[in-house]
């Protein structure tokens, strides 16, 4: 049976920082997670991600992205300094990148396509976090950053 992959294309809101998410299509909904920590609230990140995705992230003019990282230092998260999205976090682990795409920023999913729950982080040792986003975040990552093809 062959797995059906679904493209979700995404974007802040002036499309500095736009993305390409591959979702394998496991389920009628796509999983989201209210993330419970300070800066996430602040800013409303609800993130999504498949340990057999894949996304391509294309940043048009890198003087307005923001890298911004906090607590452990060991996310970082894509900020637009245009329009102050953050659609992107990012987190490298064993050399290798991983991702989480903020499901605010996708162009064209319904809010009937997601089913959302609420994560909290509080108490995890720096080991188990970056354990947990190794199984679960996105492990197929490219960054392109100038202009658009």
């Amino acid at each position: 049976m062959s797995e059906t992959v679904r493209r979700i294309q995404g974007k802040c809101h002036c499309g500095n920082i736009r993305f390409t998410f591959l979702w394998p299509d496991s389920g009628a909904k796509i999983p989201v997670r209210a993330c419970s920590c300070t800066f996430c609230i602040k800013h409303g990140g609800v993130y999504t991600s498949h340990p057999k995705g894949q996304v391509d992230i294309q940043v048009e003019n890198e003087s307005l992205l923001t890298r911004y990282r906090f607590g452990t230092g060991t996310a970082e998260f894509f900020i637009c300094s245009s329009c102050g999205v953050v659609p992107i976090v990012t987190s490298t682990i064993d050399g290798d990148e991983y991702a989480v795409v903020n499901v605010n920023s996708f162009e064209g999913v319904k809010r009937s396509e997601l089913d959302q729950s609420i994560s909290d982080f509080d108490g995890e040792t720096t080991e188990s976090r970056l354990a947990r986003r190794k199984r679960n975040w996105i492990p197929n990552v490219s960054v392109k950053l100038g202009p658009y093809n």
